[in-house]
């Protein structure tokens, strides 16, 4: 008598970068439902960059002077530009603090004890936080669209902007991410994340224009990859305050945002990813 065993085939292996995106997905759905079931944390991502808006408008807006104009009207429409940028990137602290809060818990070191791509525990919290930063910015397109705030460029182009918007936002999330592997707590991830964005984002033209400041101060501005990306939406958007300039990212803003923010995410996703390998060694 013949004894028949059925043989049971092993899990057919999947290629790195299947796997990679694979695993990716869903550890950015594992972070996604922590964020629904925490809703605080979206509540009070809306309201800074709201509070921003609303003070920005009527506070500044008398005072400022938009190509020739202090129209609160005109600089409402040359503000958002920046606001819009400003918001996607300060979620770089939120997601520094994720990680680190995440390593703090041990949660890194259970992630490595699994089948999984290195790479995919911080690429899934990346895209993670690139989707709460989108609904931020459609809540907060909103907001800008009720205190006066027009695109005149029509609907494509205007998506295009975003498209920029986004993708800064995801660059910078790298950064974020490299410091959240670097410190201890999540207390010194939010407070090592907003410390560099301040001047990021105030030596730039987001909220006044840059030729207005002095030669040096203005040069520095011309080329921040933040500027790039807000002289960018201020043309797609068709709003005013875009100044000309003899600095190539000011010249051709598109192009100059778009390979500011790939430059970012190469040098920076690969120390991050060279940091947690060594981190959760």
């Amino acid at each position: 008598m013949t004894a028949v065993t059925d043989a049971v085939a092993p899990p057919k292996a999947r290629g790195g970068i299947a796997q990679s995106v694979g695993d990716s997905l869903v550890v950015a759905k594992r972070n996604l439902i922590r964020m629904t079931r925490i809703p605080e944390m979206v509540i009070f991502g809306l309201i800074q960059p709201i509070m921003f808006v609303v003070l920005f408008s009527y506070v500044f807006g008398g005072s400022m002077n938009i190509g020739g104009s202090t129209s609160p009207g005109i600089y409402r429409e040359f503000l958002m530009a920046g606001i819009f940028a400003q918001t996607v990137t300060f979620a770089t602290a939120g997601a520094g603090a994720g990680i680190a809060d995440d390593m703090h818990k041990g949660l890194i070191d259970r992630f490595r004890s699994l089948p999984m791509a290195r790479g995919a525990v911080l690429t899934g919290r990346t895209l993670a936080d690139l989707v709460q930063t989108a609904l931020t910015v459609v809540v907060l397109a909103i907001v800008a669209l009720l205190v006066g705030w027009r695109i005149h460029e029509g609907i494509p182009k205007a998506l295009g902007a975003f498209a920029l918007l986004l993708f800064l936002g995801y660059a910078f999330s790298w950064i974020g991410a490299l410091i959240g592997l670097s410190v201890r707590t999540p207390e010194a991830a939010t407070s090592g994340g907003l410390i560099w964005l301040f001047p990021v984002t105030f030596i730039s033209n987001a909220f006044v224009d840059s030729s207005q400041m002095t030669p040096w101060l203005r040069h520095i501005a011309e080329w921040n990859p933040f500027s790039a990306t807000v002289q960018a939406c201020r043309e797609l958007f068709g709003n005013p305050g875009v100044s000309p300039s003899d600095a190539w990212p000011m010249q051709h803003p598109v192009w100059a945002s778009l390979l500011w923010s790939v430059l970012i995410i190469l040098v920076f996703r690969t120390l991050a990813v060279r940091k947690y390998r060594s981190a959760t060694v």
